[in-house]
């Protein structure tokens, strides 16, 4: 199995990137925090590889460090998990933060990630809160304090359009926009969530 792939970067998207080692170049779809810390293209790489077979293709998935790669395997555990919705978790939140929405069942702030919803998130909680216990929240209590507040956030914003006669799966995708879009980031009152995300149901 390929584990770490150095050589020229000579492609980047959004989604993947192609590394020439050997004469070979090697198509890699890497988190967002891989493709961020690679430098420009032209320019030699490391990349940490996990290499999934299937009966029609050999895929690579590239990821910024060990730790990264670690992780992405404990989802790979997880029931209803496959390599592109662990690849699509492990870019909308940092390994730190993943750590301490598990440990505090925040189940809001897990549902905001893309491919996520409420059961699958219930099953991270469940099948991840005891193989997390190494990686470290980032930022200590302040970080958790930030989950805690996001999740209310969430839940209450869901409630209140739930009440107001949205479907639940409607609204939670529509909470869950705004707050992508750096709604939660930015502060906002329950109230002006409520009002963006309506728009989102316009």
């Amino acid at each position: 199995m390929i584990a770490c792939i150095r050589g020229e970067l000579v492609f980047k998207s959004a989604e993947k990137l192609i590394v020439m080692a050997g004469g070979v170049g090697y198509e890699v779809f890497a988190t967002a925090g891989c493709l961020k810390a690679l430098p420009e293209t032209g320019h030699q790489a490391l990349v940490h590889v996990h290499t999934h077979v299937r009966e029609d293709a050999m895929l690579l998935y590239g990821f910024a460090d060990e730790e990264e790669k670690r992780i992405f395997h404990l989802l790979l555990g997880v029931s209803g998990i496959g390599p592109k919705l662990a690849l699509a978790i492990l870019s909308g939140i940092s390994p730190g933060e993943l750590a301490a929405a598990v440990r505090n069942e925040s189940l809001g702030r897990l549902t905001q990630l893309s491919g996520v919803g409420k059961k699958t998130a219930e099953r991270l909680c469940l099948e991840l809160k005891d193989k997390l216990q190494w990686v470290p929240e980032q930022h200590g209590s302040h970080l958790a304090a930030m989950t805690d507040q996001r999740d209310q956030l969430w839940l209450d914003t869901v409630s209140v359009l739930v009440n107001l006669g949205y479907p639940p799966n409607n609204a939670e995708d529509a909470v869950r926009k705004a707050m992508a879009g750096g709604a939660a980031s930015e502060g906002l009152s329950l109230e002006e969530l409520v009002k963006q995300s309506l728009r989102l149901l316009a």
